[in-house]
């Protein structure tokens, strides 16, 4: 299908390289991992090759540390609900920040049900935390706060490092969901001092249906789901080798590409921003400079964002997201939004737009144009 595709946020093609790779694990070098035959332990080289890559790509201490999952979903499910239950003899009390995907604020607020105090932390009107709240919350009884690296609705990169710095000052864990920012920008785990780390395959180009998370050496969490001892008893489940083997490929060629590939997109992304925010009563979501390189997203008065997106896909082939893809089917508008301080009305016209790596510069005009008509046609057609 031709077109120009733009919501690599919530969906990226796997990459050639990752697929021709991939492809030997479901063919002629299938085999279980947990078996001793050789093709068992065919499959068990790959499972830990794919392992060290990831491992290398957050600058994690061992492979040991990566624990591999079904999505980034389980893997912040096994994050907050393990690390909540196995550490709840310390304290009750859950911190997240307001913006967080809702793989993580649905667990936080599923473990109410068992007991547990939630509190959200609140973010400025750029979508980063507040510092100081993280300290005037994060007090005694708190056993994990939940801050994401980067915020997929508005590319709004967070500053991990301070919080990290608060949070541990407390005696207290950091899980950091860094899906939006893992293979985008240079992210170590050890530096920026980080306890428990989710990221997906697809987000940085490779199959569907595989995860992370990075555990850091010490942190104590529990399985949340019970079966055989696979992924160090944490995550039972024959592992999906093709998916994992593409999991690690693409790990390997983001850590080799990114440097050079961000800086890319970030001149296409400062293109389209310049241009669309000539557009009238068009605005800028998320803040201007800390943000993801491959992230532009704004919002338009008047308008709704689905009809801003329908609209681009129907009559320009061009695919743009309004919101978390997780959240689409819903009318409510975006959590993310509300939380930056936008009224309702204003958080329905969202657009965003997530360049990846078949995009380029000489797109740009095209991208505008497109919805420049798309922003006249429905105002046109407006009753406000």
């Amino acid at each position: 299908m031709c077109g120009i595709y733009l919501d690599h946020q919530s969906c990226c093609p796997v990459d050639p390289r990752v697929e021709e790779f991939a492809r030997h694990f479901s063919g002629k070098d299938f085999g279980n991992p947990s078996a001793l035959h050789s093709r068992g332990l065919t499959a068990k080289a790959a499972l830990e090759e794919a392992r060290a890559r990831v491992a290398e790509l957050i600058g994690a201490e061992s492979p040991e540390s990566i624990i591999f999952t079904g999505g980034a979903t389980q893997a912040n499910n096994l994050a907050i609900r393990g690390a909540a239950l196995r550490n709840s003899a310390k304290g009750k009390r859950l911190l997240a920040s307001q913006i967080e995907h809702i793989s993580v604020l649905n667990p936080h607020k599923d473990l109410k049900k068992g007991g547990f105090e939630l509190n959200l932390i609140p973010v400025d009107s750029t979508g980063q935390i507040d510092l100081s709240s993280l300290e005037r919350l994060a007090d005694k009884g708190t056993v994990l706060t939940s801050i994401m690296y980067a915020n997929a609705e508005i590319g709004t990169v967070q500053p991990i490092r301070e919080a990290s710095e608060i949070v541990h000052e407390k005696g207290q864990m950091l899980h950091v969901d860094g899906t939006a920012a893992a293979g985008k920008i240079a992210v170590d785990v050890q530096k920026d001092g980080i306890d428990l780390f989710t990221l997906s395959s697809n987000d940085i180009y490779g199959p569907q249906g595989a995860g992370a998370l990075y555990v850091r050496p010490g942190v104590r969490i529990q399985p949340v789901l019970f079966g055989g001892g696979q992924e160090r008893g944490l995550l039972p489940g024959t592992e999906n080798i093709c998916a994992l083997a593409g999991f690690g490929e693409a790990a390997r060629l983001a850590r080799l590409e990114m440097a050079g590939e961000s800086m890319r997109l970030r001149t296409i992304r400062d293109a389209l921003i310049e241009e669309i925010l000539k557009i009238d009563e068009a605005r800028l979501t998320g803040h201007p400079s800390q943000r993801l390189p491959h992230h532009a997203s704004f919002r338009f008065s008047r308008i709704e964002g689905e009809s801003i997106l329908l609209t681009m896909d129907a009559m320009f082939n061009i695919q743009v997201s309004t919101g978390s893809a997780c959240s689409s089917r819903t009318l409510e508008p975006s959590h993310v939004l509300l939380a930056i301080g936008l009224r309702h009305e204003e958080a329905h016209g969202s657009m965003i737009m997530t360049l990846g790596r078949q995009n380029s510069m000489d797109q740009v005009p095209a991208i505008v144009s497109a919805t420049e008509k798309t922003v006249e046609r429905l105002r046109a057609l407006s009753p406000l």
